[in-house]
């Protein structure tokens, strides 16, 4: 197990060296040019994700669509994945991880709009979508889109659900003495329950989840900002100097370099927000929406809201609490937020449990559509059902195994994810400018799509 554990390590390092990173940015600034600066519509994507579209055809409303996404997509890499990339790249790494957020804004926005665009629709009236439709639909890449399938599939039970599972029964049993075993039943039942009752129940669950989750968080990031309120200015001097100067950040941090700032905030920002992975588009398909371009503003917000919001929340809060309090161990990525959080009074380690539980739960039930999906379209509808029983019985076993060698595979697999993604991203950029120009650029967003789409 060693020797294979070793063997995932230097192949994930190699999937998420620079070329990775140089291909997932390029991605974002390439779509950010192409279709003139999508950010700048973030209210009206907001405004939009609100809002049901009377009429539109699909399966669940465009909140219930984005809180799904939002829900697999805000978790723990929010949290400790922020930390990590401060510990092992500075300060600095703030500033490139939220970088990295506000340019994928546009990758999210042209996953969105494919996702509509090579949705289909079954027999019975489902409507299914994402990178695999739009590979096989859009370009002929019948093979890549099966490997996309094939990857998304088997990342679902390591990033998705073990790797979930086993963050909420150490974090329970660390906390309040719960032993991890019992721990795992409870989450099965409760994610039994949710996912048996497909997309719409997700959605629903995943509409209330959301915004409870992330008003907790947030909530408690301003209590320690208003605490730590005289260092608020003096941190963020330090991530953008660091960002760009390394001897800025000093102390234990006088060893991380730009480049290692940039690699750590790029890459904990590209796994925090999912922006070219491929993974919420394939429940953008199911949205109810006029257009594809109303659906890609929709998505689009998921990434603000992950990135430009919560990530920077982290960011902020460890770094001026590292300036605050001398005594904050900032070598261990996995302890910084928990440090910082523990200086609320009474209710912070609480706030940071409830948090990180509800997170991992969440992307759980998300990523578990995501499989579905995918399996789906492998082997048919008749396989999902075995595909959920795999999975639950997979939560139960990542609360109480060691998942090192599954965090390594993981990786490895949503590296193999985002590569037949960007392709498809890039090779179409061209319809996704073209439906932009159709809808958006000329003042049509609120026209319905052309029928001959739902085919």
């Amino acid at each position: 197990m060693d020797t294979l554990n070793d063997i995932f390590i230097q192949i994930s390092s190699f999937l998420w060296g620079w070329p990775m990173m140089i291909l997932l940015l390029g991605t974002h600034l390439f779509l950010t040019v192409r279709l003139k600066f999508p950010q700048r519509k973030i209210f009206t994507a907001i405004r939009l994700s609100v809002k049901r579209d009377a009429g539109a055809t699909g399966d669940v409303s465009q909140f219930g669509s984005l809180a799904t996404a939002l829900a697999a997509t805000i978790g723990t890499g929010n949290i400790i994945g922020v930390a990590t990339a401060i510990a092992l790249g500075g300060p600095g790494a703030v500033l490139w991880c939220w970088l990295t957020g506000v340019f994928g804004i546009s990758t999210k926005y042209a996953e969105g709009l494919l996702a509509i665009k090579y949705r289909v629709k079954t027999a019975n009236g489902k409507m299914l979508g994402g990178p695999m439709y739009a590979l096989e639909r859009g370009l002929g890449w019948k093979p890549l889109a099966v490997l996309f399938a094939v990857f998304t599939a088997l990342a679902s039970f390591g990033i998705g659900c073990t790797v979930q599972a086993n963050a909420m029964s150490v974090m329970i049993f660390e906390t309040y003495g719960v032993d991890m075993w019992m721990t795992g039943l409870a989450m099965c039942g409760l994610l039994a329950a949710v996912i048996c009752g497909g997309v719409r129940i997700i959605a629903k669950v995943c509409g209330l989840l959301v915004p409870f989750m992330a008003l907790l968080y947030v909530a408690g990031c301003v209590i320690i900002l208003v605490n730590n309120a005289a260092y608020l200015l003096p941190a963020i001097r330090l991530i953008c100097k660091a960002a760009f100067s390394p001897e800025a950040a000093g102390g234990g941090f006088a060893g991380a370099s730009v480049m290692m700032a940039a690699r750590y905030g790029i890459a904990r920002g590209l796994f925090s927000n999912e922006s070219g992975l491929g993974s919420a588009p394939i429940v953008a398909a199911a949205a109810q929406t006029r257009n594809p371009v109303r659906q890609a503003l929709v998505s689009s917000s998921g990434t603000f809201w992950d990135t430009v919001v919560i990530c920077a929340l982290t960011g902020l809060v460890i770094v001026s609490s590292i300036i605050a309090y001398p005594d904050i161990d900032y070598s261990n990525g996995a302890a910084l937020t928990k440090e910082a959080f523990a200086k609320i009074p009474y209710v912070g380690t609480a706030i940071l449990s409830t948090g990180l539980v509800t997170f991992a739960f969440s992307t759980a039930i998300g990523w578990c559509y995501y499989g579905e999906r995918a399996v789906e379209y492998l082997k048919g509808s008749r396989w999902v059902k075995v595909y959920r029983l795999a999975y639950i019985v997979s939560m139960f076993a990542g609360s109480v195994i060691s998942l090192t060698l599954v965090w390594n595979i993981a990786d490895c697999m949503n590296a193999l994810m985002a590569i037949p993604n960007l392709l498809s991203l890039l090779f179409l950029s061209g319809v996704t400018v073209k439906e932009t120009r159709k809808y958006l650029w000329s003042g049509h967003l609120d026209d319905n799509m052309d029928e001959e789409r739902m085919e």
